[in-house]
């Protein structure tokens, strides 16, 4: 089984979020995405995010019954900050029978060489990139492991979707209606930083 891991703060997981994992899940060779909610992105302050598992039951909500696509907390339980070749390395020993790959944006795709380790994640993983159109691709879109992928793509931002809440302004049609549902009722977003 190839799992493709699409890995996130999701603060919170918006429509374009769910557009990206639906489309790899369906319109590749992948059997399953996972929705890795990342506790801290060492690229990220994290002051503005919510708590793990409120992010995580978002994620959940918002997959609902989907059966192509899981959430995970996998990286609750490792050493903060998360770098994805630790958890890569912990999945496939963990999961010897499954095949892992990433899911990742072109704009990350052109800070790769950047990562923890990038070499070593090329060399054992595929990576299914989808296109940014605020971004060109970088060089190491030729690699062999890396796989273009024409995903949807819509401009919303989960940071615009945080302002909004702040100002006390609709969120309506750019989250999940049971993430919508959710956060209406719920004061998440209301004392986080930017």
């Amino acid at each position: 089984m190839k799992i493709g891991l699409y890995f996130g703060s999701f603060n919170p997981v918006h429509i374009g979020h769910m557009i990206i994992a639906n489309h790899m899940a369906n319109n590749s060779d992948l059997d399953k995405v996972w929705m890795v909610v990342t506790p801290h992105n060492p690229f990220k302050q994290k002051k503005s995010l919510a708590r793990n598992h409120d992010r995580l039951h978002l994620v959940r909500l918002a997959i609902d019954d989907n059966p192509r696509i899981e959430p995970s907390d996998i990286e609750f339980n490792l050493p903060q900050p998360s770098y994805t070749i630790d958890t890569m390395t912990y999945l496939q020993e963990k999961y010897p029978s499954k095949e892992f790959a990433l899911i990742m944006g072109g704009d990350n795709l052109a800070s790769f060489h950047k990562w923890k380790n990038y070499e070593l994640l090329l060399e054992r993983h595929d990576i299914y990139v989808y296109k940014r159109p605020t971004h060109d691709l970088p060089d190491l879109a030729d690699h062999p492991r890396v796989i273009i992928s024409k995903a949807p793509m819509l401009d919303i931002s989960s940071s615009y979707i945080r302002q909004l809440i702040k100002e006390g302004k609709p969120i309506e049609y750019l989250v999940p209606d049971k993430v919508h549902d959710y956060l209406k009722d719920s004061v998440m977003y209301h004392n986080l930083g930017d």
